[in-house]
């Protein structure tokens, strides 16, 4: 904006006192100071507003104007409060330094002015970026292109830093400016990410205003400000949606646009703006999802055959179309894992297996990996509530180390849970299967019920999202979920409820007895030791035992059960 326009604001209160030849200066931010050297505040172009406390003796005005001038601000406004009137001396300065120079009316506050060239110039400004983004959205729908060009305008003409975000929080394209800041760490990226999942579910309107601080995430209330002394950074967030939609079908797969800035105050035009720049993101995620369409289909070919009890060969010619596709100029056939996942929700309504398709998608992508284009080695089918995924991993190579590229449950679970437990809310649930590594075709349909089975162990536990996998299938952890509960309750209490109700009477520890006995396979000088007891007692205690459950801890048939009773009470 110009200084004129500012003078035609009658309501500003402004009277021009000198510099009439400088009034189509361009008005780019306001500041208001008192001190006798504000320079390091200075960036150039600003009305500065000051009430003249600086001002001691007629002397200080020549250094403070020229100061001023040097920075290339646009113009002085002097308040009145303070000496009644603008001194001469101030006068003569600014005319010397060809600076205009404006009194602010007692009556008009400096809130007032600095409120008004704010709206003014982020409306103009805002007004030339949306021009910007328009040409953009034109070349990236005709031509393709990236997110960072228009996160780099926010930059660079809104002083916006953002990201877009996928909602496990990695981080799928970031300004890249020399100077857009630190970059966004991943611990940080997830908690966004699982904060907006959290609003997404409550059905209210972005953008969602959230202040990080040390100790946790704080949405804010309505009326806070983030300059409210909590030291923590404010970030609003935007979603990148499809719409139209019922929610459950899109909030765990859509990306989002985290902007560090507290919108809640913002004007609607630069509202309006950064909306359009969800929608120019989502060009770029629909272009991604149609880049997988090809993916998606070899990896639902393979599934059908796999599932069909097609042969070997024909399952082995397929991969041999597939592999590569996954993986461009790998000269040997991989080995393949299979992970499948299921999202369940409580009333039934909604399907699943194309949210898990999505998630899965996401969710084997390497987290360190920033982009939309890293998971082009991943192929996800989905039927109904499931989606499987066929994974590619390298031939292991002469020192056989080819384990350290495979994926395992526990990792996936750990970067995921957090966030996507969040987006889960409280009516919906991800479990995931992981199955071995396999070598041929002819292993894959047993990796594929191994990846179910897992998947089966997984929806057997507590938790939003829960993963298991095929090194799990190995052990008694299998068998233990599918229990019934009244056939576990039985078990248990007649093996436990005598002892339990002994110890509690005579407080002689027999449960912790039985535990460290077998745990030391049944070795009496390890199993005393452990319990800091003489041998004596803790045939005593391991007597009583099996005088109160009718059992005998020398067979092993007793020792079994008693394990299995511990592990299921």
């Amino acid at each position: 904006m110009r200084l004129r326009v500012l003078l035609e604001t009658h309501s500003l209160g402004l009277r021009l006192l000198g510099g009439e030849d400088e009034l189509d200066r361009t008005v780019r931010g306001v500041m208001t100071t008192d001190l006798r050297d504000p320079s390091r505040y200075l960036s150039g172009g600003e009305l500065v507003l000051t009430g003249l406390a600086w001002r001691r003796e007629p002397e200080d005005s020549e250094p403070f104007v020229r100061i001023l001038a040097a920075a290339g601000v646009a113009g002085l406004a002097a308040g009145e409060a303070e000496l009644g009137s603008v001194p001469d001396d101030l006068i003569e300065a600014c005319a010397r330094h060809r600076l205009p120079l404006f009194s602010v009316v007692e009556d008009v506050s400096f809130a007032s002015i600095t409120e008004h060239v704010v709206r003014q110039v982020s409306s103009e400004r805002a007004g030339d970026l949306a021009a910007v983004v328009d040409r953009h959205r034109r070349l990236m729908t005709s031509a393709g292109g990236g997110p960072e060009v228009v996160l780099d305008l926010l930059g660079s003409d809104l002083d916006l830093r953002a990201w877009v975000l996928s909602p496990t929080g990695r981080q799928i394209a970031g300004s890249t400016l020399a100077d857009a800041g630190p970059e966004l760490s991943g611990e940080l990226a997830a908690r966004l990410a699982g904060e907006h999942l959290a609003a997404a579910r409550t059905g209210r309107r972005g953008p969602h205003r959230v202040t990080i601080e040390g100790g946790g995430a704080q949405r804010l209330d309505e009326g806070r400000r983030s300059g409210d002394g909590s030291g923590g950074a404010t970030f609003s967030l935007f979603a990148i949606r499809q719409e139209g939609r019922d929610l459950r079908q899109t909030v765990l797969s859509d990306w989002l646009l985290a902007v560090e800035a507290d919108a809640g105050e913002w004007p609607a035009e630069r509202l309006d703006l950064l909306h359009g720049v969800t929608q120019l993101i989502a060009v770029e995620r629909d272009r991604r999802d149609a880049a997988r369409t090809v993916r998606r289909r070899l990896a639902q070919e393979v599934l059908e055959l796999v599932q069909a009890g097609a042969p070997p060969a024909e399952i082995a010619a397929r991969l041999r179309v597939a592999a590569p596709v996954l993986l461009p100029g790998l000269g040997t056939a991989p080995h393949w894992q299979l992970v499948v996942a299921r999202v369940e929700w409580e009333d039934g309504d909604v399907p699943g297996g194309p949210v898990a398709q999505s998630l899965l998608e996401e969710m084997l992508v390497d987290p360190g990996a920033a982009g939309p284009e890293h998971s082009d080695r991943i192929a996800v089918a989905h039927t109904g509530d499931e989606a499987v995924a066929l994974v590619p991993l390298p031939v292991p190579d002469e020192s056989g180390d080819s384990a350290a590229t495979g994926l395992h449950a526990a990792e996936l679970l750990r970067l995921v849970q957090e966030p996507l437990s969040r987006g889960l809310d409280d009516d919906g649930r991800l479990t995931v299967g992981v199955s071995a590594a396999v070598h041929s075709a002819e292993g894959l349909r047993g990796a594929l019920e191994e990846a179910r089975h897992a998947r089966r162990v997984a929806a057997a536990r507590n938790g939003r999202v829960c993963a298991a996998g095929h090194e799990e299938l190995a052990s008694h952890v299998l068998l233990l979920p599918f229990v019934p509960d009244d056939v576990r309750r039985a078990f248990t209490a007649r093996l436990l409820d005598p002892l339990r109700e002994y110890d509690r009477k005579h407080r002689a520890e027999l449960i912790p007895t039985l535990e460290a006995f077998l745990d030391c396979d049944g070795s009496w000088t390890r199993c005393a030791t452990r319990l800091h007891l003489h041998v004596n007692t803790l045939r005593y205690r391991v007597g009583r035992i099996e005088q109160l459950t009718g059992r005998d801890l020398a067979r092993l048939e007793d020792k079994l059960d008693f394990f299995l009773a511990l592990r299921m009470s």
